[in-house]
């Protein structure tokens, strides 16, 4: 079975065809401009080793951290006075892709909780370093369960946590999840939060980059993959106060292992607010037309409400093998989630793209003869 999606290049490329990838997260709106337009300053770099430290890379990520502060901020948090403090170099680990320093995250730790359904990627870290492995089910709702958690912490070094979550959307909400994070600060366990989807959820607040200020528990990781629609890239990055932390993850990773393309696409794509702009715009507008959409589907039993560019959905009449099928016919990829541990063959996920393949993608849902 796959493990990440739908086989684009088995059932497609090599087949000469083009798919629509409604298996794949990433921003319908592509690469942004501005590194493709500054794409001849990393061939001018090609020649020389980066930087081994990467300081100039990390002051890129600096910049964000403070601008995502406060142009991500909700409306609430923008009423309330906040005493900054800004993150050094030190505070800071950066990967050839966020999977990288989830990887060596989980190495530096025993026992981890881990949510379930989520990113297949955090078990299979935790299987790969022999920790020993707590689950926490989602509720009925594909919310997270935050008594459960609170519990299963209890048991373990390390709680592994993303935000939104993938398969379904759900984000933290803070307020229930501080008696958790006050428990781990005070009792030296760790919270590693995935926020690779955090830019989806626009100016709500959602992210808890800030909390790291006052939290040393917790380790936040982002990437360029999902938001800035650069998979090929391979790069991601671990934000957090506890230097130890940081240190530990640095001494297991290879010398120079970002390069200087990835270098460049964090030097102009993370400023660029128009894009930035232009991607909110985007996926505020076509969440509510899928979602809205999907509820009128026959054969779909239930539509999850999401924070995210995907919709998890409970079918009914079929499962997500033939549904599979019968949209690869149509030339359409979709995620089968039977392998999310929690979930089955009832469920399957959808992309959120742009407005025209959206409704060719509806429009070949109410189709099927299901």
């Amino acid at each position: 079975m796959l493990e990440h999606g739908g086989d684009i290049y088995t059932e497609g490329l090599l087949k000469g065809k083009k798919l629509i990838d409604f298996s794949s997260n990433i921003n319908p709106l592509g690469v942004p401009e501005s590194f493709k337009n500054h794409i001849g300053e990393a061939l001018e770099n090609m020649e020389m080793y980066p930087d081994i430290k990467y300081r100039t890379l990390k002051n890129y990520i600096i910049e964000y951290i403070e601008f995502s502060k406060n142009y991500f901020r909700s409306s609430r948090e923008s009423d309330l006075n906040f005493e900054e403090q800004k993150m050094s170099e030190e505070n800071i680990v950066l990967g050839n892709g966020a999977a990288e320093v989830i990887d060596l995250a989980v190495s530096c730790f025993k026992r981890v909780s881990l949510i379930v359904p989520s990113f297949i990627e955090y078990e299979k870290s935790a299987l790969k370093w022999k920790c020993d492995i707590n689950y926490s089910l989602l509720d009925e709702n594909m919310s997270y369960n935050y008594d459960d958690i609170f519990l299963k912490i209890k048991e373990s070094d390390a709680l592994i946590i993303a935000n939104p979550n993938n398969p379904n959307g759900t984000i933290i909400d803070k307020d229930k999840f501080k008696e958790i994070m006050d428990y781990c600060e005070k009792s030296n366990k760790k919270i590693i939060i995935d926020e690779a989807f955090i830019e989806f959820t626009g100016k709500r607040g959602c992210s808890l980059l800030k909390e790291t200020e006052k939290y040393k528990c917790l380790f936040i990781i982002k990437a360029l993959t999902k938001f800035y629609a650069m998979p090929g890239i391979r790069f991601g990055y671990g934000v957090t106060s506890d230097k130890d932390l940081i240190k530990k993850i640095e001494e297991k990773q290879n010398p120079w292992n970002v390069n200087c393309f990835a270098e460049v696409a964090a030097k102009y794509s993370l400023k660029d607010e128009e894009y930035i702009n232009n991607s909110l715009n985007w996926i505020e507008t076509e969440r509510e037309f899928m979602l809205s959409e999907l509820k009128k589907i026959d054969f779909i039993e239930k539509v999850y409400d999401t924070y995210g560019n995907f919709v998890l959905c409970k079918l009914k009449k079929t499962n997500c093998d033939e549904l599979y099928k019968l949209c690869l016919k149509q030339g359409i990829v979709i995620r089968k989630c039977d392998n999310f541990k929690g979930l089955d063959k009832n469920y399957t996920r959808f992309a959120i793209k742009n407005r025209r393949h959206n409704e060719i993608f509806i429009e070949t849902l109410k189709d099927l003869n299901l």
